[in-house]
């Protein structure tokens, strides 16, 4: 799993525990009679173009984090590529629509409806008279009944990673005929259609020993419009190949080779000509679309550098030689002269590689929607400060949500809204926007708050060893000193503070224009992945009057949160959203200790052990949120060893009323009660303040120009049979200038 982009619902797989009781919450805000799921914020930008356009044959070579460590979607070391090989090869009965709700695959699908409700629930699936196995065997009743039994739980030999769903079906029958399969369910299962999505054959999930070992490097039968060649870990590649007995419309495309590319090397394999797809960060999309705009007709570089200046021109030998010949006619200094002639030489040479390196990524475009996923801020609520609700909810408060958003998105060119639920994104069926419950960004209702915890503006603080307490009974030291003891980002451990001292001078600077515009400040700090504003001001920016508050204390010690964030490449988005939660914290007198740390221990020893107050992670948006968020926000439960079992729930805060409201929306077969009980769990997720969703998360994907049918697939699953390169003279469809891709007004 990875704390930038979690993978699809292979990830959110872990046993939910009941808990009973209610808990009072406050007052919240009830849903309307018109429907407030609104339309997907931006749509799929894929380059769509009918299959007569697109050319037979090809391989496509497309990056991706990592060769998985099997090839079973339903196990613990699953990914993201587990994910898209299972999608390309394996039967889904459903596929999400632009919406990101479940529609039926009629590839595998006829039909499938609740028959029955009482005295139990039964569901028919009508299979497609065509669908077989790549061993000319049909789909069906077996293998239904073999996927069922290795994820029911009841089989502990099994190494699954989640049971959810599964563990409410009593048994599974041939129907009528070998086409149909009745499944009946031993408890009402409202989310019945994320079942069976992907469905293994029998011969991986009949017995322990072929689900647990025998589909991690290979699938010998599959049934998808590609299957499985080779999974290449020296190569750091999985081949998929056509599968020559897949009975819908044939790929387009000979092969598709999933090539394993670090995040910081994707321009460079781009440049290379070693891929034709690739997801990518802000400042290689800045790269890309540079090297796409208008170009010279003559020398074919780019009319325009980055922003916006024009870029520069060839500088040959012969302008040297004309320079120092100049030079050394009118007196000045020969050796001056040939140190000028030399830098400028090896200008020209960088000059000349920039050249080629935008005439190698001429040939792409970026194509660009939002991930089905959603950043947070999560607030560790199992122990110190952030165990008090009301310190939670005051960092929550302190939050303008919406400026976060506009960080990373406006200078994208993508709609900029905060995200206003935890368990469904805009568009999608139980989207509501949830945040009433907690209220508005009011920073002095967030100090009240604090007050009524106990914290105290400038209280004396104790220092360790006997050292002088601090605070208002102290007198200050002389600055400079101060500075010269405060720690820096770039000492050996890792760690500075934030909101207790004051080395960065401008960081309580107020957004202005030229923030909103995504511009570099002077002081030379990119503020942002890919341009984003706000993080950094120049040096000696006069912060606005009244925007920090006095540090806070309790009982000598100062209010000071853990804020630990990943290191690596790719997460410099997440660096600039910390940043700006830190001033928004200091605002109202909370310090925050960041500490960066790699990308493998990011998730396993801080998020996952609970070693942190304050982290960013994302979450995927699932298409059935009872079954799949439970678990990420279940009230965690002591386990038989006396520890806390907390599922997905990191953060440690839930409560027995969400917990009973999931149960009843999982429970009923009413899609609109389901909604309802959904936006009600919601809402008091919202008011426990245990996480803060921030921002839909940017899909921004490198797409060879002729590539058709792929690129950001936003909500939608991915067509594999569809993809390929256009005939000579077609081109695909790009969403225009005022479409949901555009940037909001």
């Amino acid at each position: 799993m990875s704390h930038v982009g979690v993978g699809p619902r292979a990830v959110m797989r872990s046993v939910a525990f009941l808990t009973a009781g209610v808990l009072a919450v406050p007052a919240l805000a009830g849903c309307t009679s018109e429907d407030p799921s609104g339309k997907p914020l931006a749509g799929q930008d894929v380059a769509a173009a009918a299959r007569a356009r697109v050319s037979d044959g090809g391989t496509l070579r497309w990056a991706v984090d990592s060769v998985p460590d099997t090839l079973n979607a339903f196990q613990s070391d699953a990914d993201a590529t587990t994910t898209r090989v299972a999608q390309a090869v394996l039967p889904s009965m459903y596929r999400m629509d632009e919406t990101g709700s479940p529609v039926r695959n009629p590839d595998y699908l006829e039909s499938a409806e609740v028959v029955d409700t009482e005295p139990k629930q039964v569901v028919v699936y009508k299979l497609n008279q065509q669908a077989v196995w790549s061993d000319g065997r049909e789909i069906g009743a077996a293998d239904f009944a073999a996927q069922w039994r290795a994820l029911s739980g009841k089989d502990s030999a099994y190494w699954t990673a989640r049971n959810a769903g599964y563990d409410r079906i009593e048994k599974i029958e041939r129907g009528a005929n070998d086409l149909e399969v009745k499944v009946t369910f031993s408890r009402p299962y409202a989310d019945w259609k994320a079942l069976f999505t992907p469905l293994y054959p029998k011969d991986v999930t009949g017995t322990p020993d072929a689900f647990n070992d025998g589909a991690r490097r290979t699938l010998k039968v599959s049934a998808g419009p590609f299957a499985v060649k080779k999974v290449d870990t020296k190569g750091d590649r999985v081949v998929l190949t056509g599968n020559p007995r897949w009975w819908g419309e044939p790929a387009k495309l000979d092969q598709i080779v999933l090539r394993a590319v670090p995040r910081d090397e994707r321009v460079s394999a781009l440049v290379a000509g070693k891929l034709d797809l690739a997801e990518i960060d802000p400042e290689t999309a800045d790269e890309v679309s540079l090297a796409a705009g208008p170009r010279d007709p003559a020398t074919g570089t780019p009319l325009m550098g980055p922003g916006g200046t024009p870029a520069p021109g060839p500088q040959g030998r012969s302008a040297a030689e004309a320079l120092r010949s100049w030079a050394v006619a009118n007196g000045s200094d020969e050796e001056a002269a040939e140190e000028e002639v030399l830098a400028r030489e090896e200008r020209s040479e960088a000059e000349a590689k920039a050249r080629r390196r935008q005439q190698a990524l001429s040939g792409f475009e970026v194509r660009k929607s939002l991930e089905p996923a959603y950043t947070q801020l999560a607030l560790n609520g199992s122990d110190g400060p952030l165990a008090d609700e009301r310190v939670r909810r005051a960092v929550a408060r302190a939050l303008d949500r919406g400026k976060l958003a506009k960080a990373v998105l406006k200078p994208l060119g993508l709609p900029a809204e905060p995200v206003g639920s935890h368990l469904a994104l805009s568009g999608q069926p139980a989207y509501a926007d949830g945040s009433g419950a907690l209220g508005e960004q009011n920073a002095k209702e967030a100090r009240a708050l604090l007050a009524d915890a106990g914290w105290v503006s400038g209280g004396p603080v104790k220092k360790k060893d006997g050292e002088e307490a601090a605070g208002a009974e102290k007198e200050k030291k002389d600055e400079k000193d101060e500075k010269d003891e405060q720690q820096s980002e770039g000492d050996d451990d890792g760690t500075y503070i934030v909101g207790e001292d004051d080395k960065n001078d401008g960081d309580d600077a107020k957004d202005g224009a030229d923030q909103e515009s995504g511009e570099k400040h002077s002081s030379g700090k990119n503020t942002a992945q890919g341009g984003a504003p706000g993080a950094y001001a120049p040096k000696g920016t006069a912060a606005p009057a009244g925007s920090a508050a006095a540090p806070l204390a309790k009982d000598g010690k100062a209010l000071t949160l853990r804020f630990v964030l990943p290191s690596g490449p790719g997460s410099e988005t997440l660096r600039t959203v910390a940043d700006r939660i830190t001033d928004m914290l200091k605002e109202i007198g909370i310090g925050t200790e960041v500490t960066k740390v790699p990308d493998e221990s990011y998730f396993k020893d801080h998020i996952a052990a609970g070693e942190y107050d304050l982290a960013l992670y994302s979450w995927p948006a699932s298409a059935f949120p009872a079954t799949d968020a439970r678990p990420i926000y279940a009230k965690p439960v002591p386990a038989a060893d006396g520890s806390l079992n907390v599922a997905q729930n990191y953060t440690r805060v839930g409560t027995d009323q969400v917990d009973q409201l999931f149960d009843r929306a999982m429970g009923t077969l009413d899609q609109k009660e389901a909604r309802d009980l959904l936006r009600k769990a919601d809402s008091r997720i919202w008011a426990a303040a245990g996480s803060v969703p921030l921002y839909q998360r940017p899909q921004l994907v490198a797409a060879r120009e002729n590539l058709a049918n792929a690129g950001a697939f936003g909500f939608e699953t991915p067509v594999y049979e569809d993809m390929g390169f256009l005939k000579k003279g077609a081109q695909g469809s790009r969403p225009s200038a005022g479409s949901s891709a555009s940037p909001s007004s």
